[in-house]
């Protein structure tokens, strides 16, 4: 299910960061698909910077996004500051109904993505949610979240087609000493048709955009961080 050939036809949302998506079946996340992104270390509990991540990419796309939470804690203004405006997305307070909300938002026409914050998922269930994006055409984001950060559960098999987890680091001085753009380590922790990979990017701007972190961009990809499961 991992390693199937993917399909050359499938539509693809580019991270545009050459170095990844030519790491990337297609050249970028595959639309119509399920992906699944945690935090890494500490993290791994609040998702900031995976919950960043994700909305960057969906700023990108057109149409309305569904948001479904386990608790109502995401900060609207700080998705707005990556590029995905709070009028294109309708949030939903699901509770421990996440995945039911992320299936039945997948069955409906005219979404551009689906997110769900999700600690358990199993390989059943995420196998149901790549179905439904499949058919819909939608892409959709498991956000992973757990009160440990080395859960077992989240390196668990899974139908997703990509897996990443996202790590902040320390955030270099900008002008007037001033911080810069916060810097992450991307690690894409499994992938199907394609192997891992690790890479340190700048966090996304207004517009959504990530970028190789200028100290590194002349740098070959670190090797990525391997999990268990």
């Amino acid at each position: 299910m991992e390693r199937g050939t993917p399909n050359p036809r499938q539509r693809t949302l580019k991270l545009r960061v050459d170095a990844i998506d030519r790491t990337l079946p297609g050249g970028g996340l595959a639309l119509g698909a399920l992906h699944e992104v945690a935090g890494g270390g500490p993290e791994v509990e609040h998702g900031a910077a995976a919950a960043l991540f994700i909305a960057g990419l969906l700023g990108r796309l057109r149409g309305p996004v569904l948001w479904a939470l386990n608790q109502a804690d995401l900060f609207a203004p700080a998705l707005a500051g990556v590029g995905l405006a709070p009028r294109r997305v309708v949030y939903v307070e699901a509770g421990k109904s996440v995945l039911l909300a992320m299936e039945e938002a997948l069955r409906q026409p005219g979404l551009a993505g689906v997110v769900g914050e999700i600690g358990a998922l199993g390989l059943m269930a995420s196998r149901r949610l790549q179905l439904a994006a499949e058919a819909s055409g939608a892409i959709a984001f498991a956000l992973r979240r757990s009160r440990k950060f080395d859960d077992p559960a989240l390196d668990a098999p899974s139908a997703a087609v990509t897996r990443w987890r996202i790590t902040a680091l320390p955030s270099p001085e900008g002008p007037t000493d001033s911080l810069g753009r916060a810097h992450w380590r991307l690690d894409l922790t499994r992938a199907r048709g394609a192997e891992p990979g690790s890479w340190i990017v700048e966090s996304p701007d207004a517009k959504g955009r990530l970028a190789l972190s200028a100290d590194l961009a002349d740098r070959p990809a670190a090797p990525a961080i391997r999990v268990a499961g």
